[in-house]
């Protein structure tokens, strides 16, 4: 401090005794400020007497970004923050040189206001006096103090001072090469105590050469941190102002956006400026809700000053708030401005009424504000498109009027000879709705424990007790973990997620959530952060139904739902042997039309929201587990005879190695896990999105639109850092997506019942303790553990309990998945039920409904049949044959007239097995396939035993599989002839069986290699068998590594019973070298593909560093979601950063190995669709798991030639050629540098691979079509 006088010629005496800082007469000082420096004013720090008193202590330097200061002048004292700036030689230089002290350069610095921004709510930003924060909120409209025009008139001053000149000398001096340059967000740190701020003038900030990329950089996204910090500032920043919104305190959302924009002037990196929409358009409607327009303009002001463009949802928000507050035409001025504006931005009155998302009244609200701008206008309704695009679908359009024509023959039609009447339609429809505003649906269990006894009964009591009591505590903790979440201090305070619902919810989801892990395995169980993800989207769902309903989205749902149903009914009449009409409009044609009609009423299909982020979903799930984990207890006595009570957590975590990370797990109390399993529960808790539909789904019309009634499910399976695909998925016209939505679409529509005589003995069975041969799983305690006690055993005794206990997790799973499909199973007997159907990120289908579907094992087909029954006409019986010999493996390579004898010889024993399935002599449990074996014959003895076979009622599906569906896909790729012929796409008089001619090449060089004396080839002697090679084979084809492919072999010999086990592991090596030197000897051509696909996408990944991408040739778009996840950096203190796959690099190995197996899932998924879409449009039953076709065995034939006229319509495109010039115009490099001569070289040949296609041999596609075991 000396020093610094001495540089000022001024003594230390001729100031006054400084009181220490933030004593009452400094406070009080804060107040009141006066700027008219004197030529005594200085700076100086504010030391604290006491402190002087004692003891020196050492301490550390810092490089401090700002230092305290006191201004003193003759009538107060202020503290300030000013930053602190290092000067370089040069600034040094010139400060010497000139003839001015430090406080005239203070005073050069020209003071300026900083503003700062509060919330409501307690979302205070710190170190604000309360004075300043009532200046802030008056800010527009006060009028500048003394003290404001005397920092003007000072500035004015300074501009003509000949000092200005040396100062700006010495500030803008060049900077030293090394010199540091401080990052800008140090100034958020910076927080003034009074009104101004006098500062430091301040150079520009110096900028880096940045090295420019080229258009052929591909610079890995990764490193673009900027975009990151704009998108997930964007979508954080717009989910919180709805959700303010909702709770109807958009001033908070308002606020947010204030800091946010503050913040971003300092600190652009961080806080970078919002260039969507979303954000305003978000809190335009919310003001428009409480007709604001005064905070809308201000809105808009922030908008035009972020360079954000208004559009059709912005002017659709304004319109409502003038519609709700121009009463007799108060505000057409406004009107007129706000449509100028509209007008400027290329948007029309019909644009608004057609595209905007409106909310119960406000689309009227819109539509009389458009009236008093134009009373002559009427609104006009676009019709939707509903056509295909796609070539190779182009075939299923017809002309408008005959589509409109044939939706009027079935919205006026009334068929009495339906499956389903139209009043049990409605009334499905209301229960279905019940049940997803619920959320969950509580059904019977299965399991038989016997008569309950006394003991059962107590247990159970106590159980509820229990619950009552989690309830209560539940409440509790809810609400005080909420009052302390209030009160915190945040600019982002997540209390608005936590008010999201009703509170009795959250409870009800903590519920459900402890009951769930008391339940849960004693040796598995999720990490902690997937619990959290799983509770904070089941809240999410909660809202989202909600909001739904508030906006009058339900409403308007049920009504085309209704609708759509009554058509549905109205169309699906009596089915005959064979179809006798053509369908001409699908589900989502029927759907648009309807929709369409009614959309001059009430509110929008779909609802105007901002997605929840990750981070969000994880916050409240880990805030409501805090609940369950200190909240929730359980009494240690309650299962003994003590009345003391002894209240310990329910649940406590666990850390388990898996691999070199180390996870949290949540385990039940024993004493819990005890009391559960004593009670024996009586009922299981499904959600309502994990269940069958009691009335048809929505079909899909778009990626966001379609599934359950109102509970959320997804249309595409994506993990939640996969966000290229939802986005090219998102950008791709919906015409595009037609083929795919409908495939979906039509796989939902079709109605399924359960196989009650089925159902009945599997249960019988269950409860009977299972039947490993039978394939029903048997609980774990049918488990026993026998081992010697002797001390040279415990080794192998330690071994033997760890695969005990492995075995008995494994069943135990087994059994409980077995457990849920049979209860749901028995809950749905009666019923007619749909399955809505979403896809994976490769386009293949699967049924939403986890538990009770047609896509499991042998046991889980068995249990489900087609509602609508179908005459068996003259052929349908011999089908019926034909796929139970399919289904028992016995008659695999005979043709099917063999097949047809062979059935009927064994009719004794169909009759037997449908007759006495458990007591007689049980033919059918000798078959690969047991249980739909069992189904089969006792629907072959039914129709055997009827009066007309061909006019009997068969609801039993027949299957159509593909002859190693993956292998054929590869062999029409590259036109293998031989190939082609092993795989059945050829005809032939009896099928090929790809397995045994792999078997025979292997057993061929095998003879060889013992010739030449290898050791391991004569122990193999016998054991080559089409079992033991038959999953590597299949597998090889989607990408299996010569590793696994060695587990699977070593697997099938452990189970041989003569092997010798010492030479497992040898063998299992030489036969899969043999088995893959097999496979390119036969495919010359697949092994080509392959290995370009393998090229292609290793030179992607790891020298464009992107993820993989095409386009299926139904339209589908498609991401490899492979990429190695690095930590997240922090963006800043208020957006927490959350992964994104379009910003991290690719895993090369991941990506590489799996573009091939993963491009033919796309291609036999194609396959399935195109042949879904001609099979609904020929009217008849259509369902696929995969590569394997179901129908009624009335229309196996249509079926079969529709299967195969549209493989060999998917394989007339030039697939290959497709490919390559997508990658190439996506990937590849225009312009290569070539000074850098390795980067140049790998580029170049990064462009060669794009384009060098495999070569192609000349099989003829078209003999497809005359193959009779193509699918059989």
């Amino acid at each position: 401090m000396q020093r610094l006088l001495n540089i000022q010629n001024t003594q230390l005496k001729s100031f006054r005794k400084l009181t220490p800082c933030g004593s009452a007469s400094v406070s009080r000082a804060n107040s009141t400020i006066n700027l008219n420096f004197t030529a005594k004013a200085c700076l100086s720090t504010c030391p604290n007497p006491n402190v002087l008193q004692k003891k020196k202590k050492f301490r550390r330097k810092s490089d401090k970004k700002f230092m305290e200061l006191l201004v003193v002048t003759d009538n107060s004292t202020k503290e300030e923050k000013a930053p602190v700036r290092r000067l370089g030689p040069k600034q040094l230089k010139a400060l010497v040189e000139s003839d001015f002290n430090l406080s005239v350069l203070f005073k050069l610095n020209p003071l300026r206001h900083i503003e700062e921004h509060t919330y409501n709510n307690l979302n205070i930003i710190d170190s604000i006096p309360e004075t300043q924060k009532n200046d802030l909120l008056n800010h527009e409209n006060s009028v500048p103090s003394e003290e404001e025009n005397a920092v003007v008139q000072l500035v004015n001053e300074q501009v003509d001072n000949p000092l200005i000149t040396s100062a700006e000398k010495i500030l803008t001096a060049d900077f030293p090469s090394n010199e540091f340059v401080d990052d800008l967000s140090g100034l958020n740190s910076f927080r003034s105590f009074g009104k101004f701020q006098p500062e430091v003038l301040e150079e520009e900030p110096l900028e880096l050469d940045e090295v420019k990329e080229t258009e052929q950089e591909k610079v890995p996204t990764p490193f673009k941190h900027k975009t990151i910090s704009e998108e997930i500032s964007s979508q954080i920043l717009s989910a919180y102002v709805e959700i303010c919104s909702n709770m109807k305190d958009p001033q908070r959302g308002l606020n947010a956006l204030i800091f946010h924009r503050s913040q971003s002037q300092n600190n652009p990196n961080n806080f970078p400026p919002l260039r969507t929409a979303s954000v305003y358009n978000a809190l335009i409607k919310s003001f428009a809700l409480k007709g604001s327009l005064k905070k809308i303009e201000e809105i808009l002001k922030y908008a035009a000053e972020d360079g954000v463009n208004l559009n059709v949802q912005s002017f659709a928000n304004i319109f409502d708030c003038l519609g709700r507050i121009n009463i007799k035409g108060s505000y057409l001025k406004q009107i007129r401005i706000f449509v100028k504006e509209m007008k400027k931005s290329n948007i029309t009155f019909n644009d608004i009424i057609n595209t905007a998302i409106f909310t119960k009244e406000q689309k009227q609200h819109v539509l009389d504000v458009i009236q008093a701008y134009e009373q002559s206008y009427v609104p006009y309704y676009h019709k939707p498109r509903v056509t295909y695009v796609n070539h190779l679908v182009k075939n299923l359009n017809i002309a408008e009027e005959e589509m409109e024509l044939h939706r009027k023959v079935v919205t006026q039609g009334k068929n009495k000879e339906s499956f389903l009447s139209e009043e049990k339609m409605n009334k499905l429809i209301f229960e279905q709705l019940e049940l997803e505003k619920i959320g969950y649906l509580e059904v019977r269990s299965i399991e038989s424990k016997g008569p309950s006894g006394e003991s059962v009964h107590q247990f159970r009591k106590v159980l509820k007790q229990h619950f009552k009591m989690w309830e209560e505590s539940a409440l509790d903790g809810f609400n005080r973990e909420l009052a302390a979440l209030t009160a915190r201090r945040s600019v982002l305070n997540m209390e608005p997620y936590l008010r999201a619902i009703p509170t009795k919810e959250y409870i009800k989801i903590v519920l459900e959530e402890a009951k769930k892990l008391a339940q849960g395995s004693e040796t598995y169980s999720p990490t902690v952060n997937q619990l959290y993800r799983e509770m904070g989207n089941r809240v999410y769902s909660k809202y989202k139904v909600l909001s739904k309903e508030k906006a009058g989205v339900l409403d308007k749902v049920l009504n085309i739902h209704t609708e759509y149903c009554k058509q549905y009914v109205n169309e699906h009449q009596k089915l005959g042997s064979l179809p006798d009409h053509e369908k001409k409009i699908n589900s989502r044609q029927r759907w648009q039309l309807i929709e369409y009609s009614l959309k001059s009423e009430g509110a929008s299909s779909v609802v105007d929201h901002n997605e929840w982020v990750p981070t969000v979903l994880t916050f409240i799930g880990k805030f409501l587990y805090h609940i369950v984990m200190y909240d929730i207890k359980i009494d240690v006595n309650s299962m003994k005879n003590v009345k003391h009570k002894n209240l310990l957590p329910a649940f406590y975590t666990i850390f388990r190695n898996q691999g070199r990370i180390i996870k949290e797990e949540v385990k039940p109390h024993p004493i819990l896990s005890r009391l559960y399993r004593a009670s024996e529960a009586e009922t299981l808790t499904f959600p309502a999105s994990e269940v069958p539909m009691k009335c048809p789904p929505v079909p899909w019309i778009s990626v966001k639109t379609g599934g359950y009634m109102i509970a959320s499910c997804e249309m595409v399976r994506l993990p939640t850092q996969a966000v290229t695909q939802k986005q090219r998925l998102e950008e791709t016209d919906p015409q595009n997506l037609y083929p795919v939505l409908d495939s979906l679409n039509q796989l939902a529509a079709v109605p399924w019942k359960v196989n009650e005589r089925i159902l009945d003995l599997i249960l019988e069975v269950f409860n009977s303790g299972g039947s490993t041969k039978l394939d029903v799983p048997q609980p774990p305690t049918a488990l026993t553990l026998t081992y010697n006690d002797s001390k040279d055993q415990k080794y192998q005794n330690l071994r033997q309990k760890l695969q005990f206990r492995r075995k008995q997790a494994e069943m135990y799973s087994l059994w409980c998945d077995c457990l849920y499909r049979l209860s749901l199973a028995n809950h749905y007997r009666k019923d007619i039920f749909w399955l809505p159907h979403n896809m994976d990120f490769r386009g293949r289908v699967y049924p939403i409904p986890p538990h009770l579907n047609h896509l499991g094992s042998d046991l889980a087909r068995s249990m489900l049949i087609f509602a609508e029954a179908r005459p068996l006409g003259p052929h349908g019986l011999d089908w019926l044959k034909l796929h139970l010999v399919n289904l028992t493996g016995l008659k695999k390579k005979s043709c099917l007239e063999d097949r047809l004898i062979f059935a009927n010889e064994m009719m004794d024993k169909i009759l037997d097995s449908a007759d006495k399935p458990l007591t007689g002599e049980m033919w059918w449990a000798e078959s690969e396939e047991p249980w739909q074996t069992l189904a089969c014959c006792m629907e072959l003895a039914a129709a055997h035993r009827s009066p007309n076979p061909e006019e009997y009622l068969s609801h039993f599906p027949i299957h159509q599989d593909g002859s190693c569906n993956g292998l054929q896909h590869y062999a029409a790729l590259g036109r293998d002839s031989a190939g082609a012929k092993s795989v059945n796409l050829t005809a032939s008089d009896i099928p090929q069986d790809v397995y045994s001619a792999v078997v025979a090449l292997v057993e061929e060089q095998r003879v060889k290699d013992v010739e030449l004396g290898i050791p391991i080839a004569k122990v193999l002697e016998g054991f080559v068998h089409r079992k033991v090679i038959k999953q590597t084979v299949m597998t090889t084809v989607y990408g299996v590594t010569r590793f696994g492919a060695r587990l699977q072999i070593a697997r099938q010999l452990k189970d041989l019973e003569d092997f010798p086990k010492e030479h497992v592991w040898h063998a299992s090596q030489y036969l899969t070298t043999r088995t893959f030197d097999s496979l390119r000897c036969m495919f010359t051509s697949t092994r080509e593909i392959q290995d370009w696909f393998t090229e292609c996408a290793k030179l992607i990944a790891s020298v464009s560093g992107k993820n993989v991408e095409w386009i299926t040739p139904l339209g589908l778009p498609v991401v490899q979601p492979y990429n190695k996840y690095r930590k997240l950096p922090a963006i800043s203190s208020v957006y927490d950063n959350y992964h994104m796959d379009k910003y991290e690099k690719p895993n090369v190995m991941k990506q590489k190995n799996a573009f091939p197996p993963n491009f033919i899932h796309s291609l036999d998924s194609s396959h399935m669709m195109l042949t879904s879409l001609f099979c609904e449009r020929a009217g008849i039953t259509f369902v696929s798991v995969h590569d394997c076709y179901w129908t009624h065995p009335s229309t196996v034939s249509i079926m079969n030639k529709i299967c195969r006229e549209q493989f060999v319509a998917l394989h007339s495109e030039p697939i290959l050629e497709n490919l390559s010039l997508f990658l190439f115009d996506k990937y590849s490099y225009t312009k290569i540098d070539e000074k850098d001569a390795g980067t140049a070289l790998t580029r170049k040949k990064f462009n060669k691979v794009l384009r060098t296609l495999p070569k192609t041999s000349n099989f003829d596609i078209r003999e497809v079509l005359n193959s009779v075991y193509f699918f059989s």
